[in-house]
Formats: C-alpha cells, structure tokens, sequence
C-alpha cells in the first residue's frame, strides 16, 4: 500500500513536472522553436533516440516531422536539419548566422573554446584566416604539399613491399602514412614508421575517434550537465586528447628553442612569429594555448579522417572487384605503370575521381556533422532560433539525399559520372561540410586520397581473405563518426 502512494506522488510529481514544461515552452524564448516530439522533463528526448544510432534515429524524427525539427537533449534544445536543401539554407545562404561552434561536451573539457575548430567570433576569425594562409603558402614553398605527399606514398610502398602479400591489417600503415604528411606540415618532419613515440600517439588518435564515436559519448554529450561531475568513460577522452596535448606542448617549446624567424620550417613556427609580431596587441588570439591546440586540430583532422576514408575504399574495391578493375585499367591508361601518379592526372581519370567521391559519400566519416549554434536571433524558414541554439546539419542525410542520388545505400561510381563517362559535380557532395565552417584541409585531403590511392593500385591489386559478397563494410560504431571495421587483406604485385 504504502508503495501504491509513493507511486502515485511521483506520477503526480512528474505529470506537474510535464505540465510546467510545456506551458514554459509555449511562453519562453524557445517558444517558435521548430516542432519536434515532446520532451520529457529531464530526460528530454531520449527515449526517442537510441544510442549507437543517433543518425538514424533522427531520420525517423525527420519522416514524421519534416526536415527541420528539434530534439531535446536533457533539458536542450538541439535543432536537427536532414537533407541538401535545408543545410544548404542553413550553412550557405545564412552562413554568417550558422557560423558559430556548437557544443561538444565530450572534448569541452580539452579545448574549453581555444583551437581552430572549437573557437568561436573573433577567436575563430583570425586562427582560421592564419590557419588557411599558412597552408596555402605550404602548398606553394620550396616543397609543395604534393611533393610530400608524392614522397610519402613511396615509404607506404615500401612498407607494403615488405608485407611480401601476407595478410595485414592496414590501419597503422594507411595512419602513419596520412599523419606524417601533415606532420611535415606542422612539425616540420616526417616520422619513421617504427618511431614508438610515433606509434603511440597514433594510437591514442585511433583511440580517441573511436571514443567519442561510443554510445557512451552521444549519452554523455546529452547528459553532460549531470554526468560531468561522475566518474566514467568521458574521463578516458579526456586523459587520451591531454597525453596528445602534452606531446604537442613539447614540440612548441623545441621550435621556441631553435626559431628562427626569417626561415620558418613548419606551421608552428608561422605562429610563433605571428605570436611576436602581436605580442602588444591586446586583442590578439595568438597564444601558446591556441597554438598548442590549433595543431591538436590540424593533426587529429589530418590524419583521422583521411586514413579512415582509405581503410574504407579498401573494403569497397575488395567487394567490388569490378570497380578496382576498371580503375587499374584507367591508371595504366593514363599514368602507366613506372611513372609517380601526380594531381594533375585527376583531371584524365575520371572514373577514378567518381570512385573516390562514392568512397567518400558513403563511408560518410563524421555523419551528424561537427555542431553549430547560431550566433544571433535567427529566422529560418518561419521559425526562430534564439542566440545560442545549437544546430545539428545532418552531413550523412544529405549524403545520401534520395533527390541526388539516385541509389543512396549503393556503392555507385555512377553517382559521379554523366552518360558519356565525364565526370560530373553533385552540389549533395559534402563530406567536408559547407559554409563559413567548412573543412580547413579539404584541398589536402582530396590530394591525398587521390595519391595515395592511385599510387597504391598502379603497384597492387587488392585480395580479401573472404568471398566479396561477404565483405561487410559497416561501420564498427557510428556516433560522432563512423568508425571503419577491423580487417585483413593481401596485397599482390602487379
């Protein structure tokens, strides 16, 4: 009886609770908000979204509620957009508005708003406007960033060479690759591929992308408000991205040592010399905790996504052997079999690029895209969206947007090629986002994928060790990103 009564006060409580939350939804400044399934107090809408599957839990919000739509994570509000159209509204046409950083409580505790990709106003203008400079000029020094990655392409031929076609797992390989060419960039040097400082933190990397991509993360950036003072896996994200944040704290002071400001050798030592040249500037965001972490961001970003992306094509041209055959062919057409693949061949090969584009849309790496929040009161399309409101552009729905791509789950080279086989743009395609806060290394990483991909199929064909039909190219978890599955292959000369 007495547990009849205490069931009944907390319904009565919780029912109240509901009431009250309504009725301040209705008159508070979220009152015109997009519509969206009712939060429950606390909780908000978890109940509707299951963990390991956000993407598509909120594509079934989207058939009910249309492609704009609000979810509530505890008690936040987070506006949803799912498809090309909207995003594009969003990200484009009032890019100014969607240029701020949403939250990502999962690393907030590591960047706490410093470091290109998490800074926000004035910060964030003048690290990304100095970020992009310094690449640009990389790409056009006494060693353009082709001319690494060309050069770097052959130490991953070698190590492959001496795999002597045995089974392998290609994670490390395909990471110490893509990490050492942007490691030229912002170190100045390049590793050698048994460096156990080298491996180690790659290691963490892979760990840490795997991390924040765990059920766990997505319930923690819910709740984080409540979590964040318990014990748990966040802890680990936190520990893993300060170990990387100390091995790069580590380089700055070796650089401050050896500077030498007429002749810079890498990305850090651009900043120093900025750091100098505003030293007395009182407004400037030159600092050594943004430098420390803007090269945090530039290399997590550049190796991260890039090397994924490869372990990925792998597993489509090993289910495809059709596909790796017709590309094999268009390499030995164009480029032969003795000469370096260089960029330029891109424009001759245009199956090629339709592959790399389709391994790109459906590997689909960071699918719920990296958060906004809109910088000022916001109109869109009828509703408003306060100063603050973060805002989730759905990259994986636009990806795969029924309106552009005619087979959205399918692997489709077609998707990229019009009926005489030239290669066509699809304005779906955004992998590396859109908008003021699209991906700083988009032109570097689309070199690399089209170098190191080539290079490696102009020397070996790809063998599975199971039937293609059995090749399963799911992601091993799919959260913040998308997460390539663990899994052997041989190489065999060409």
């Amino acid at each position: 009886m007495e547990l009849a009564g205490a069931i009944t006060i907390f319904l009565g409580i919780y029912l109240s609770c509901l009431l009250v939350i309504s009725t301040w939804r209705k008159h508070s400044r979220y009152k015109n908000l997009p519509p969206g399934p009712t939060p429950l107090p606390l909780i908000g809408n978890f109940l509707q979204i299951k963990m390991g599957d956000t993407l598509k839990s909120l594509e079934r919000l989207r058939d009910q509620y249309g492609p704009v739509f609000t979810v509530y994570f505890g008690s936040k509000p987070i506006v949803v957009l799912c498809g090309h159209e909207a995003v594009k509204e969003a990200l484009v046409d009032q890019a100014e508005e969607f240029s701020g950083r949403g939250a990502m409580p999962t690393v907030e505790k590591n960047f706490q708003g410093h470091g290109v990709v998490f800074a926000n106003g004035e910060r964030w203008r003048q690290l990304r406007r100095f970020s992009l400079t310094v690449l640009r000029n990389f790409g056009m020094g006494k060693r353009s960033i082709e001319e690494r990655i060309r050069e770097e392409a052959q130490y991953l031929l070698e190590a492959f060479r001496n795999t002597k076609a045995e089974p392998f797992d290609p994670t490390y390989f395909l990471s110490r690759a893509v990490s050492n060419v942007i490691c030229s960039i912002v170190f100045g040097n390049r590793f050698d591929y048994e460096d156990k400082e080298f491996l180690s933190l790659l290691q963490m990397m892979n760990e840490s992308f795997r991390e924040i991509s765990t059920p766990w993360s997505q319930f923690y950036d819910m709740y984080s408000s409540f979590l964040k003072y318990f014990p748990g896996p966040h802890t680990k994200i936190y520990h893993i991205l300060e170990d990387m944040r100390k091995f790069i704290a580590k380089r700055v002071k070796q650089n401050q040592a050896t500077l030498d400001s007429s002749s810079p050798r890498d990305f850090i030592d651009c900043f120093l010399i900025q750091m100098e040249k505003e030293k007395k500037n009182p407004s400037s965001e030159f600092n050594t905790t943004n430098l420390v972490l803007t090269t945090l961001n530039l290399f997590f970003a550049g190796t991260e996504t890039v090397s994924s992306t490869l372990r990925y094509g792998f597993l489509f041209l090993m289910k495809y052997p059709e596909v790796e055959e017709k590309v094999h062919r268009e390499i030995d057409h164009v480029i032969g079999r003795h000469r370096v693949p260089a960029s330029e061949d891109r424009m001759k090969m245009p199956y090629t690029d339709a592959v790399i584009h389709e391994i790109q849309r459906l590997t689909d790496i960071v699918p719920l895209g990296v958060p906004h929040t809109v910088i000022r009161d916001t109109q869109f399309r009828g509703y408003t969206l306060p100063k603050g409101t973060n805002v989730f552009p759905l990259l994986g729905s636009v990806l795969r947007d029924t309106k552009y791509f005619s087979s959205p789950e399918e692997f489709n080279p077609g998707h990229f090629l019009d009926e005489n086989g030239r290669f066509k743009k699809n304005e779906a395609f955004v992998p590396f986002s859109s908008g003021r806060r699209v991906c700083l290394g988009e032109g570097l990483a689309r070199m690399e994928l089209f170098l190191f991909l080539t290079t490696i199929l102009q020397r070996f064909a790809l063998q599975p060790l199971v039937a293609p039909k059995d090749i399963d190219v799911s992601p091993r978890m799919s959260g913040f990103g998308n997460v390539p599955p663990t899994y052997q292959l041989c190489l065999v000369p060409r």
